[in-house]
């Protein structure tokens, strides 16, 4: 199928590895030229070279942490017109609710809230321009059962719930789409480090830690293993394409069956 991409320009917010590298790859495979964003230039200049190594689309890099103000008006000054933005950075850490301090609330909204919210007021007025644009917020299953190993992080993927949707709202009538898509567990490189950690530190097998956290941890899942993130580009590709023209404002789940629910 073609995705019709081909020539847009589209930022993937923290897009060296795992979920937001394989947006950026499967974006690139349309045709679309993308901007592959992470904190160092070798990490930048790293995963632009893998994605390169496959035909497809021109494939930019800009290093920066995109949870800066001024880092983000950078990229857009240096690449203006992006035509897709997915809001992908984001960082989680499992920690009990009485341990998280203030300054950590603060840091996980500054970095997987506020972020996306300043990236979307900066690339928004270029869309509304030619009247065409697609914003997406990578969120999770744990924006709708808030995980108590990580209060913090949940807030934060529900708050991206209620940015998209108003943000939906606010561009009704328009060419622009704005849409939120629920991941979950997914074998990222955070992920994969954590288990094979566990696995080692318990004397157990990575494939028997993954049987045990979704018997667990997870036992809402219905494929009952870590999706890739390649699995999760898939849809994304497809949301930020204009084959999706009538999808906007929605939280699209592509969770495993997580969520338990039919709506």
């Amino acid at each position: 199928m073609d995705l019709k991409l081909k020539g847009k320009l589209a930022l993937v917010s923290g897009s060296t590895a795992g979920i937001g590298h394989a947006i950026a790859a499967a974006l690139a495979a349309e045709g679309a030229r993308v901007i592959v964003n992470g904190r160092s230039q070798a990490s930048v200049d790293s995963a632009c070279a893998q994605i390169q190594a496959a035909p497809g689309g021109q494939v930019l890099g800009f290093a920066g942490d995109l949870s800066s103000a001024a880092t983000a008006e950078a990229l857009v000054a240096a690449h203006p017109g992006i035509q897709i933005l997915v809001n992908n950075l984001g960082i989680f850490e499992p920690k009990a609710f009485e341990d998280i301090p203030d300054v950590d609330w603060l840091r996980f909204f500054d970095v997987n809230v506020l972020s996306g919210v300043r990236l979307a007021r900066l690339v928004l007025p270029a869309m509304k321009r030619v009247d065409w644009g697609r914003i997406i917020f990578i969120s999770s299953e744990s924006a709708v059962q808030i995980p108590a190993e990580m209060i913090h992080y949940g807030m934060t993927k529900t708050a991206q719930l209620a940015v998209s949707r108003g943000l939906a709202e606010a561009v009704a009538g328009t060419g622009i789409t704005v849409n939120s898509v629920l991941p979950g567990p997914t074998r990222s490189r955070g992920v994969g480090d954590f288990v094979e950690a566990l696995a080692k530190s318990d004397g157990k097998s990575a494939d028997e830690v993954e049987r045990e956290f979704f018997a667990t941890a997870r036992p809402t899942s219905l494929i009952k293993r870590f999706e890739t993130p390649e699995e999760i580009a898939s849809l994304v590709a497809y949301i930020a394409s204009p084959l999706s023209s009538g999808t906007t404002g929605a939280a699209l789940r592509v969770d495993g069956g997580c969520t338990k629910s039919a709506f």
